[in-house]
């Protein structure tokens, strides 16, 4: 939900929509500079969201941050936004802050791992106890880092407050990355995997996007659902997942002449029913 105009806004445009739950940027998600939040924004927020009857809230890091960086320079400001960033959640009272775990930038994987480690372990040293950081997995872009379950377990393994971590699952981007979820076997297959090889504790939210990129293909582009390579057939199987049915699912499908956002929401209570 856009925060345009204020950030209590994106609580009245979750309710327009019908949302039972939303995703909002604090700030503006391309640039690095931001606005402190005032008392009034953050109460406003609060207000809404009480007697809005709708959450867990959850919010997005912005775009720029590379918590993988090898750059010292660039990571030390990725790590100044994670942290300002979990101080305006726990200020708004979200509870899940979802971040890309950047690229690596053609140094390898084991020193972007070792530079995401720093960053979320010196964010977590903040006292901000309410707020989740959750690793979103990626479709395998060049130099990404956290494609796989085996990436994503070695990260974790080396957060020393393990309660304050988790994962936000992408459809698209786990599409993307290999792993099939269009049948019922082999989306089961996929989240035994994970919870081997991650624990399905760690799961929190759910992004649920169609892809346009197809099995495999590394592609990180976001589809309609049920119009990209999932497919509504995959999203019919995918929504009778019992994870499907527990778990906060977040929408972020694109806007366009085939179909806005109360489109896809639509869809998806359609294709769930």
């Amino acid at each position: 939900m856009s925060i345009a105009g204020s950030i209590d806004l994106s609580v009245d445009r979750a309710k327009e929509r019908a949302c039972g739950t939303f995703q909002i940027f604090t700030r503006n998600p391309r640039g690095w500079k931001f606005k402190k939040l005032s008392g009034e924004d953050v109460l406003r927020f609060k207000n809404k969201l009480a007697v809005s009857e709708i959450g867990p809230v959850v919010a997005h890091m912005p775009y720029l941050p590379n918590l993988a960086s090898p750059f010292k320079p660039v990571h030390k400001r990725s790590v100044k936004t994670l942290i300002s960033e979990v101080e305006r959640c726990q200020l708004l009272g979200i509870p899940y802050l979802v971040t890309h775990l950047g690229s690596h930038m053609g140094k390898g994987l084991e020193i972007g791992q070792e530079r995401i480690v720093e960053a979320v372990n010196a964010t977590l040293a903040v006292p901000a106890d309410k707020v989740m950081i959750l690793l979103e997995n990626t479709a395998g872009t060049k130099n990404s880092t956290g494609t796989s379950f085996e990436e994503i377990a070695k990260i974790l393994d080396k957060i020393q407050v393990q309660e304050r971590v988790g994962v936000c699952f992408d459809t698209s981007h786990a599409f993307a990355a290999g792993y099939e979820l269009r049948t019922e076997k082999s989306l089961n297959e996929t989240f035994e995997r994970f919870e081997n090889v991650v624990g399905m504790g760690r799961l929190r939210v759910i992004h649920l996007n169609d892809s346009k990129g197809g099995l495999g293909s590394h592609i990180d582009r976001h589809e309609h659902i049920g119009m990209g390579y999932i497919g509504e057939k995959g999203f019919k199987i995918i929504l009778r997942h019992h994870l499907f049915q527990e778990l906060p699912l977040i929408l972020e499908t694109p806007i366009d002449s085939r179909r806005d956002d109360f489109g896809n929401i639509r869809k998806v209570r359609e294709l769930a029913s």
